[in-house]
């Protein structure tokens, strides 16, 4: 797909379809709508005073040029209440362009910019809408159908600079990108996706973006002591793998010595069966969804590496199944985790926030300064926040405010959830030194409060994707399946603590 920048005037734009966007109760008195007007002869002014269209997000007019426009049809897509607008609003609506041209055989279409906002992270949001809208799920259908594909995109702003509108569309395109790159990973079968796939994958990704990468089997996991990992990975036969990524920004060693150094970590349990505490067979296929947040520090450390913030970032992945078997680790079952601290299997279902504490430890031990944590953790989450936000937590106020506000940037809704003392309580355990769960109470926020105990004093945030990771159905602007999540975050976070906004490229 080619996308470009295009500085005409509207009306000589020679796309098949020219997309505006229609603000909710707008009227012709907007000099840009009153040409267009005219132009489509009264089109608009009748739709609008007989109530066919109306500004609503989501909706859409389609009507046809004859001529009048070099364009061939103009879709207008309703973008809300002005006062509502934002960049994600942008997002929305040219997703929902895209799509929508897209089922009618549309191979070029343009998208007038038509507001306030900032003109280079309004081109980064409308890209990143096209191609997070055109992202096709539908990887292994074999039926024949009809191929219908966007081949360009021209960002419309008459007048506007060429260096702001071309920075937005590249940094666009990568993190857009990017997130398609996770959701490719999300959407695989786990019998293709397996942990040493998934790695392989990672290897592949790293060597085509200049990240340095190595792969821990279970001979040096054990060597670690990461005997939470471990004991998770014991019940596949399935080899668990520990993806570490190492994005290192150029400068010589004095420059390198001062920077700090960010660990993004990853849950990557390529398939979920539960364990002997096994989980019903209803929704069970969703559950190769389980490395979703892996799979977002993957794509996180491929925007990053295009990005070239003035930091270190540290990637891990750790990647295993969850299998029953008579190798598998059972309730009741004692783990040490590779911190020395002892762990009480309760629930063999409370697999990630094992995995991902030894991950914890081994990144303190490489020197991370600041952990941020993805995961698809809890099913408690999905129930107190829905499909809507993704909660996070940490163990640092300043921390987390930081991270939501690069979810803001990125246009994913992070709610912040408490961990006060008295959760850990529920934690204890008779015998170990922790239960892996705490019970049916507050089980998101215990679940949180586990991995607190690995961060110790690290400044550390965790994110619990398990409602905002896989979208049950379609939208108009996206498909229904695996949405990336805390990809764009992640990048937005890393480049925001670099203190350099979005490096070279703002």
């Amino acid at each position: 797909m080619r996308i470009k920048p295009d500085f005409r005037k509207f009306h000589e734009v020679d796309a098949e379809a020219l997309c505006v966007g229609l603000f909710e109760g707008e009227d012709l008195e907007d000099a840009l709508l009153r040409e267009l007007d005219q132009r489509l002869r009264g089109v608009l002014a009748t739709a609008l005073t007989s109530g066919e269209v109306k500004g609503k997000f989501g909706e859409t007019l389609y009507v046809p040029t004859m001529g009048a426009l070099a364009a061939s049809r103009v879709l207008f897509v309703g973008a809300g209440k002005r006062s509502e607008f934002t960049f994600d609003t942008i997002r929305q609506v040219a997703g929902t362009a895209a799509r929508f041209l897209r089922q009618r055989g549309i191979r070029s279409m343009a998208i007038l910019h038509r507001s306030a906002l900032d003109l280079s992270r309004s081109a980064q949001a409308a890209v990143e809408g096209v191609l997070l809208g055109l992202f096709d799920p539908g990887t292994y259908k074999t039926q024949e159908k009809e191929e219908r594909a966007i081949e360009e995109v021209r960002l419309v702003a008459e007048g506007e600079s060429e260096v702001e509108m071309q920075r937005g569309i590249e940094r666009g395109m990568i993190l857009a990108k990017a997130t398609n790159f996770a959701r490719n990973l999300v959407n695989e079968p786990a019998s293709v996706l397996t942990p040493l796939e998934l790695a392989r994958r990672a290897a592949d990704m790293a060597a085509r973006y200049g990240l340095d990468i190595e792969v821990l089997d279970e001979a040096q996991m054990k060597e670690l002591g990461m005997g939470a990992l471990l004991g998770v990975a014991r019940g596949s036969d399935e080899p668990a793998r520990l993806i570490v990524l190492r994005y290192i920004p150029e400068g010589d060693e004095a420059f390198l010595s001062h920077l700090p150094t960010v660990a993004l970590l990853g849950k990557g349990i390529t398939f979920d069966s539960g364990g002997i505490s096994l989980k019903p067979a209803d929704g069970m296929e969703q559950m190769k969804y389980d490395m979703a947040g892996g799979a977002a520090v993957l794509g996180a450390l491929r925007a990053i590496a295009q990005l070239r913030p003035k930091i270190k970032v540290l990637g891990l992945v750790p990647a295993t199944e969850n299998m029953p078997s008579g190798r598998a680790q059972k309730p009741g079952d004692i783990l040490r985790t590779m911190s020395g601290k002892t762990v009480e299997v309760i629930n063999t279902d409370a697999e990630g926030r094992l995995i991902l504490a030894d991950a914890i430890t081994y990144a303190r031990q490489l020197g991370a300064q600041t952990i941020v944590d993805v995961a698809t953790l809890t099913g408690a989450c999905v129930v107190a926040l829905g499909s809507v936000y993704a909660a996070i937590f940490g163990n640092d106020p300043s921390l987390v405010e930081r991270v939501i506000a690069a979810g803001r940037e990125a246009g994913e809704k992070l709610w912040p959830m408490p961990l006060d003392p008295e959760y850990r309580e529920q934690l204890k355990s008779q015998i170990a030194d922790l239960k892996n769960v705490g019970g049916r109470k507050a089980g998101a926020i215990t679940a949180a409060y586990f991995l607190k105990e690995f961060a110790e004093e690290t400044p550390w945030a965790h994110l619990d994707i398990a409602g905002t990771a896989w979208l049950e159905e379609n939208k108009p602007y996206l498909a229904s399946g695996p949405t990336g999540m805390g990809v764009r975050t992640l990048a937005h976070f890393v480049c925001q603590e670099a203190e350099g906004g979005l490096s070279e490229h703002s």
